[in-house]
């Protein structure tokens, strides 16, 4: 008995001194790191300071690769069909819980996907031209009600939280407006301007459009009012009650193995911390949230049952 309780401890013994040798030999080579949105966006900027930071801290490059469109859901799909080894890694916006409701697909965000930990959230607002005719909330209604499906609004693309947000505002209010779906926000911005449409739902990638005097804010979405923007109401102010933040984070393929996917969230969670990363998010009224990947996947499982309520209220569920 002895001698077995012995082989059985030398056994666990020399397993667990492998999982530390492999954690310790990973990363060998360099990262790739696939975001929702095209480069010059505030997703985009603020990734690459991340990833920046991390890879000082992992002795790897994290080279970050753009795949933008599908409403930002391109990254988690492609984690599929990735191998299990932590070498290729996904953003995860708000949008990929809503998939198992508006998309047939074959995989399950929150059984196929290792999550690694939450970064951080968008701050959203709605704007329009400076010249335009709507120069608060209160037009924007107006004219909405005159002129049923006339009034065009843009966002990141079709059910991201900017599209459902605006659909869900449109639903209380009773008005109908015609939504343009676009990659990013660096292609919203050029057609707000540009008047393609009449107006912009989108995180606060538009603060530099405001600050130039292209662009007026009508509302934000969070909780209290923005500091960069003290003079535009929240849509609770307005009487709509809600608030939309959308948190993203970074996930890996399923089965990754849980020592790399602590190496991982150990590394990324530092690289958060660093000055640079939290100058970048500032730049876009953003914050820091992190979530643990136990913290994130519960997250995950909670959004995507708060989804499913608002899919089914506004009848945007997939087809049978």
């Amino acid at each position: 008995m002895q001698r077995r309780q012995l082989i059985q401890l030398a056994t666990a013994s020399l397993a667990g001194t492998a999982l530390g040798a492999r954690a310790q030999a990973f990363p060998s080579k360099p990262i790739k790191l696939v975001i929702a949105f095209p480069a010059g966006g505030p997703t985009d900027i603020t990734m690459r300071s991340l990833a920046e930071n991390a890879s000082k801290i992992l002795g790897q490059s994290v080279i970050v690769e753009n795949k933008p469109g599908a409403g930002g859901t391109l990254p988690a799909q492609g984690l599929q069909s990735a191998p299990a080894d932590g070498y290729t890694l996904a953003q995860i916006p708000l949008g990929v819980f809503r998939m198992p409701y508006t998309t047939k697909m074959t995989w399950d965000p929150l059984k196929d996907l290792s999550y690694v930990l939450n970064v951080t959230g968008y701050a959203f607002g709605l704007v329009v031209r400076s010249d335009s005719p709507i120069k608060n909330w209160n037009d924007f209604v107006a004219y909405a009600r005159a002129n049923p499906g006339k009034l065009t609004f843009g966002s990141t693309g079709t059910l991201t939280s900017p599209h459902l947000t605006m659909e869900l505002v449109a639903n209380k209010l009773g008005i109908e407006l015609t939504h343009v779906p676009y990659k990013g926000s660096a292609d919203l911005m050029q057609a707000v301007v540009g008047g393609h449409v009449m107006a912009a739902a989108d995180s606060t990638g538009f603060a530099p459009q405001v600050e130039a005097g292209k662009l007026r804010v009508l509302n934000t979405w969070g909780d209290q009012r923005l500091a960069k923007f003290p003079d535009a109401p929240t849509l609770k102010e307005l009487g709509l009650d809600l608030v939309q933040n959308s948190p993203f984070g970074i996930a890996a393929p399923k089965g990754t193995p849980a020592e790399v996917v602590k190496r991982l969230h150990d590394a990324f969670k530092k690289a958060m911390e660093e000055p640079s990363y939290v100058q970048a998010l500032a730049r876009y009224d953003m914050l820091p949230n992190y979530m643990d990947s136990a913290q994130y996947l519960k997250f995950a499982q909670d959004t995507s049952a708060r989804e499913k309520v608002l899919i089914d209220k506004l009848g945007l569920n997939k087809p049978q």
